[in-house]
């Protein structure tokens, strides 16, 4: 399985409007109605430059919550520092979280559970440092289920890379219930005409993950097309779906 190299992408990734609009975690705020206690310890497992944490420190800015971000990326972190100054950052991969066990009441994982290359190691580690009662949510993109997606249109292989980090929600939900989880997923699609323009500017970022693990052969192929399309005609538009899944997983 390949990886994504964050450290050549960090700063562009960061600067991606798209990324930085995140709403108020909802389930956080249920957790912690229904979980009354005078200090909260959340971790944003694969935090990436500190997105998630900087607006939710917004958002619960009069709760006692320590905040953690775990990090692979030496990069990233440097970001998230920067950005976020009421949190404690560390890198480290998410098979060996350096916290000690029933750590955390909540675990976010936002659209990186994919890049862990050992999960069901990560999966251990999570469930260990979970409190009893704790919860786990992860958010991201349901490959198997979009297909005509417009990245594997104009660059094919990228499918095929995605198949090899992505697992299906079958084997999440059965992986975290033998953890001793009680789980719930739920898969959120839509097909929709999109304009090419529109999205040629974030296969031009580069920043999709994906997009740096096919040959540059490829990615360069995929881009004239996309700007061939966009050259004869400037509202042209791709049928596309896309669906995001949704865990929340309660330690038992």
């Amino acid at each position: 399985m390949k990886t994504t190299n964050y450290s050549q992408i960090a700063d562009r990734y960061d600067k991606n409007e798209f990324r930085q609009k995140v709403g108020q975690d909802y389930l956080l705020k249920e957790y912690m109605e229904s979980h009354k206690q005078l200090r909260y310890n959340v971790l944003d497992l694969a935090c990436g430059t500190g997105i998630y944490l900087y607006n939710q420190n917004e958002f619960f800015k009069d709760i006692q919550i320590n905040w953690h971000g775990l990090d692979a990326s030496g990069d990233m972190l440097k970001i998230a520092r920067e950005k976020v100054t009421k949190a404690n950052f560390v890198k480290a991969l998410a098979e060996n979280i350096p916290y000690e066990a029933g750590y955390f009441d909540y675990i976010v994982n936002n659209y990186a559970f994919m890049h862990f290359t050992k999960k069901s190691e990560a999966l251990d580690e999570i469930t260990r440092v979970l409190k009893k009662n704790g919860i786990f949510k992860m958010h991201n993109i349901a490959i198997h289920e979009m297909k005509n997606w417009w990245v594997y249109k104009y660059f094919p292989s990228a499918y095929d890379e995605d198949l090899k980090r992505y697992w299906e929600k079958d084997r999440i939900f059965n992986e975290l219930s033998i953890r001793g989880f009680g789980v719930e997923i739920f898969i959120e699609y839509k097909m929709q005409s999109a304009k090419v323009s529109e999205l040629l500017k974030y296969a031009e970022n580069r920043d999709i993950s994906v997009l740096t693990l096919i040959s540059d052969e490829e990615y360069y192929k995929g881009l004239e097309r996309m700007r061939n399309e966009v050259s004869n005609e400037p509202e042209a538009k791709v049928l596309c779906d896309f669906a995001e899944l949704f865990c929340i997983g309660i330690k038992l």
